[in-house]
């Protein structure tokens, strides 16, 4: 409740500011960073670039502000949030200066600074925001030492596309000055709308810090059968669940949807306070960096786990006694079970998409009901470009990410709800249900090798001997004998994807060898 002396601070704040008059709006001048190329995950880099390296922060974001047409920003609304690493208040508090300076007209902000990268997207389709600024590294570690990064979606919620990024990265390197309101200041733990009277503005810049978690939470209402995964998770036969937030964004999310609205035990979910520097973790879900979760899971005292990265698209799904799901395996079954979801009841299905290192198993799926299969390279923007061409409904890439059109981001809380869906319509265990579309489908076998913090020559040297090996014709054909088995190379090739939707052409991604031969549970 506001008492006397509350309301006098408030009224006298308010007035207070009024009296200061509008604040002002600067132009500094800065010179331009030649290392500010947005990846497929927007620019990431060690922290210290951006807390130590003078305008290193504000040149960038200058270089996205520069990106969109004066006219287009003016007015306009902008989503902001982050996964609540080292480094994401302070870096929000520049933007919401430089936001407010570069005519926009209306910032929408989570709560202490945190949203999940799903909730940016799902918010920036809600509110029609021209875009939205994610402050995360991913799966990278945080802290002072660790990663930080920033990420650029477009309207329609998805990543910015290479024709943006290119723009973005072309402006940085000419770029002379960046604009900024340095007193404008907010409060990022009010919920609610402050308004900011600026030099040479006609209307008041607004920001508006909303909760981190309605908005996607309803969402998610209207895609799932709420009521069967209430009774699935704490009806009298309740599914035992493990989930481990791992320090990152997603933990709000899980306390709220998981375990406050569907009833799972407030114990089912562990490391659900976002931590700047993710309790000292690697927040990638996998069975290295989730190992916690993995032996927890081995006992048995559970029938299924789940583990989020920092931002929260990215899942791991295990069942009983530890077993892995393969995410790869992971889309093709929610694909093979995709009308256990009510949304796809509504919607129907347009089509299935993994990325080009994802293993074959989504396209067994797609063959045997019919459905158009896309294969794309990494990046979620490709897959955006087909869903709002409405040829898309879920995809998946073999890094641990699943998702639909009903965003246009990975999202690991959606995952684990298919799966939760699946579950309460089957009625089987992960494993069973494994096996079973094994049975039905066949199985493919995936490996991936990753190689980090290694020198830059050597890892040339060993992507042009491959190269080499690709060129090769000789190559396909090839057999090489395993036990009682022989293995044939199929295809293996430099990937070229052509966009059907636009025409662009995306080239030289490296694709994996395919070998074919004698798999395991092929069907009859």
């Amino acid at each position: 409740s506001l008492t006397i002396a509350d309301f006098d601070e408030w009224i006298s704040g308010k007035y207070r500011k009024m009296e200061e008059g509008p604040l002002p709006l600067l132009t500094f001048t800065t010179a331009p960073y030649y290392d500010q190329k947005p990846g497929t995950s927007g620019l990431r880099k060690k922290t210290y670039f951006f807390e130590a390296k003078p305008c290193y922060l504000e040149n960038f974001i200058q270089s996205i502000f520069f990106s969109i047409d004066l006219k287009d920003r003016q007015g306009s609304s902008l989503v902001v949030g982050g996964d609540g690493r080292y480094f994401n208040k302070s870096a929000i508090e520049t933007i919401v200066q430089m936001a407010a300076a570069n005519g926009i007209g209306r910032l929408v902000i989570g709560q202490n600074g945190i949203l999940s990268t799903p909730a940016v997207s799902c918010i920036i389709r809600k509110i029609k925001a021209i875009g939205g600024i994610i402050l995360t590294a991913s799966h990278n570690p945080g802290g002072p030492n660790g990663d930080f990064g920033i990420k650029f979606n477009i309207s329609n919620g998805g990543p910015a596309p290479e024709a943006i990024t290119d723009k973005i990265f072309q402006i940085s390197k000419t770029i002379e000055e960046y604009a900024i309101c340095p007193d404008l200041k907010v409060d990022l733990g009010v919920l609610g709308k402050q308004q900011f009277d600026l030099e040479n503005k006609f209307k008041p810049f607004t920001v508006e810090i909303v909760d981190s978690v309605e908005a996607y939470a309803t969402m998610l209402r209207n895609i799932f059968d709420f009521n069967a995964l209430k009774e699935l998770l704490s009806g009298p036969n309740r599914l035992k669940i493990r989930i481990d937030a791992m320090h990152g964004v997603v933990g709000p999310y899980v306390k709220k949807i998981l375990c406050e609205e569907l009833g799972a035990p407030a114990n089912s979910a562990v490391n659900c306070v976002p931590l700047e520097d993710f309790g000292g973790h690697h927040p990638d879900p996998n069975l290295t960096y989730a190992a916690d979760l993995v032996e927890t899971m081995k006992t048995g005292e559970h029938d299924f786990g789940a583990a989020f990265d920092g931002d929260g698209d990215r899942n791991m799904i295990l069942g009983k006694h530890g077993f892995f799901v393969n995410p790869s395996d992971s889309v093709a079954v929610i694909a093979a079970n995709i009308f256990s979801i009510p949304y796809f009841q509504q919607t129907g299905v347009r089509g299935f998409a993994r990325s080009m290192p994802t293993s074959g198993a989504l396209d067994r799926v797609a063959n045997a009901t019919k459905i158009a299969l896309y294969e794309t390279p990494t990046g979620w923007k490709f897959f955006g470009n087909l869903m709002d061409a409405s040829k898309l409904s879920l995809c998946g890439e073999e890094s641990f990410g699943t998702g639909s059109d009903h965003i246009r981001e990975k999202d690991g809380l959606w995952a684990v709800l298919a799966w939760l869906s699946i579950l309460a319509t089957r009625k089987q265990s992960v494993e069973d249900i494994l096996k079973d579309h094994w049975q039905k489908y066949g199985r493919n076998f995936f490996t991936r090798y990753d190689y980090e913090e290694v020198e830059a020559e050597g890892a040339n040297k060993m992507m042009k001997e491959l190269e080499a090996l690709i060129s090769d014709r000789s190559f396909v054909g090839k057999q090489f004998p395993v036990g009682d088995k022989v293995y044939t190379v199929e295809k293996i090739d430099n990937f070229e994807y052509s966009d059907p939707v636009d025409g662009s052409i995306s080239r030289n991604q490296v694709g994996g060898g395919s070998l074919c031969g004698s798999v395991v549970n092929e069907p009859d």
